[in-house]
């Protein structure tokens, strides 16, 4: 089982919300369907599931999905948020931007392809698992690098300029690609995120450019890409640094024509997105025409923004910590507990591999876990002592004590640090080279500190 998120299933049609849990059950922990929105608040009070997967007609009938859009606006207002997957059985693309604009991440045409069901939802996971709730959108940060990040984003986004965001894992670079497109004349439509690490390349013209009923043997409707929903907003093309040069060459064509050519369609579709990219790849990296074609380069990267990982800023440190230590009391319903002496300027000395990510599961796991009246440095479960070096321990066959039990928590923290250092840190690779979804791997991370 990769996780155990809560994933709940909004569908009127018992078989089709049957099958998905049936198919999702393989993989998550707990995947409960309802038939009726007016149960939903009954449910919503025994917790706010992680995903939710939405149909947006429950009349018979009915095709103008304003049954779904309202319950989707009344999860979008909840303190919490879950991720919201909109499911139509019309592949009607005004329909479904009209979902992605209220606040649903992706869409789901019925009937749909498993493997395209799976990775909507882990992807949906991972986005929930970077930002927790709509409250950690912003750009948190007065030290002098982040102000100038801010600045950067102040004088690009009321541009049309094509942005790439660099910065490390965890250092928040899809919130910097939200702020840009907050703040640019595309703010009121539709912002929508692609891992393109996670495209396997079998699909990526599909994912992307939309598909024509028919086309391929799994085409059973038609289908909308990723720059027909996202057409008059941003396109935000995450992990970018992962695509196959293959795929590189195709995304290049349709930045370069302005139009895509749906599979099984006979003519091109005109798009209209301002693309924001982003790569933990190392700049150096970029410029290696074996990894990253350089005419691509040039289309993306008309201005780059680099975000500073969190040891470059300490500066910003007490304020994260004060802010997610808040956040996670509220949430929690856990009593205010300051820091206890010493605490912090050991903290701020910790270099935090995993940058704003690894900060603020830490004060979630402080928050649930600490037993004294202040918070201590050990609640936070960092593995070793401030500013130590940073090293990936070798995998090793079989890490036991001398009484023969496995550690195998130990063990299966060598492992992801193995395969994050084997993966150069990219999350998307090392998720994959684990067999586990992005989610997954993101709380693994934090349990171990990573």
């Amino acid at each position: 089982m990769a996780d155990t998120a809560h994933i709940l299933i909004l569908d009127d049609d018992v078989d089709v919300a049957y099958a998905a849990q049936m198919l999702l059950r393989r993989r998550h922990g707990r995947v409960t369907t309802l038939d009726d929105p007016a149960r939903l608040p009954a449910l919503l009070d025994a917790g706010i599931p992680d995903v939710v997967l939405l149909d947006l007609n429950f009349t018979p009938g009915r095709i103008d999905g304003a049954e779904g859009l309202a319950v989707l606006d009344r999860l979008r207002a909840l303190a919490h948020p879950p991720a919201v997957i909109a499911l139509t059985a019309y592949a009607d693309v005004p329909l479904a931007v009209e979902a992605l604009k209220r606040g649903a991440g992706d869409f789901i045409t019925k009937p749909w392809d498993n493997a395209r069901l799976i990775a909507a939802v882990d992807a949906a996971l991972a986005r929930r698992a970077a930002r927790a709730n709509a409250g950690f959108n912003d750009l948190m940060g007065e030290s002098a690098a982040m102000r100038e990040v801010k600045a950067m984003i102040a004088s690009v986004a009321p541009t049309e300029a094509n942005v790439m965001v660099l910065g490390e894992n965890g250092a928040g670079k899809e919130l910097v690609a939200r702020a840009i497109h907050a703040a640019s004349r595309r703010a009121g439509q539709t912002f929508l995120a692609v891992d393109m690490g996670a495209l396997p390349e079998s699909t990526f013209e599909s994912e992307l450019f939309g598909h024509r009923k028919g086309s391929f043997t799994d085409a059973k409707a038609d289908r909308a890409g990723r720059f027909q929903a996202a057409r008059g907003g941003s396109l935000f093309l995450d992990e970018i640094g992962n695509m196959p040069l293959a795929s590189q060459a195709k995304l290049l064509t349709a930045l370069e024509r302005r139009e895509v050519t749906p599979i099984g369609a006979d003519r091109p579709e005109a798009i209209d997105v301002r693309i924001v990219s982003a790569t933990n790849l190392e700049e150096a990296r970029l410029f290696d025409p074996g990894v990253f074609r350089p005419d691509l380069l040039f289309r993306l990267n008309t201005i780059v923004i680099r975000v500073p990982p969190l040891r470059a800023r300490r500066d910003d440190i007490p304020g994260l910590l004060h802010h997610y230590l808040s956040l996670y009391e509220t949430q929690y319903q856990r009593p205010v507990r300051e820091l206890a002496p010493g605490a912090l300027e050991r903290l701020c000395a910790w270099d935090w591999p995993g940058n704003v990510r690894a900060l603020r599961h830490a004060c979630e796991r402080a928050v649930i876990l600490a037993a004294q009246a202040e918070y201590r440095y050990e609640d936070f479960g960092l593995a070793a002592p401030a500013q130590a070096p940073v090293s990936v321990p070798a995998p090793v066959s079989a890490p036991a004590r001398a009484d023969g039990e496995f550690k195998l928590g130990a063990l299966e923290r060598e492992t992801i640090a193995a395969a994050l250092d084997k993966a150069k840190g990219n999350i998307s690779l090392a998720a994959r080279m684990l067999g586990l979804s992005r989610a997954a791997l993101y709380r693994k991370l934090g349990k171990h500190g990573i």
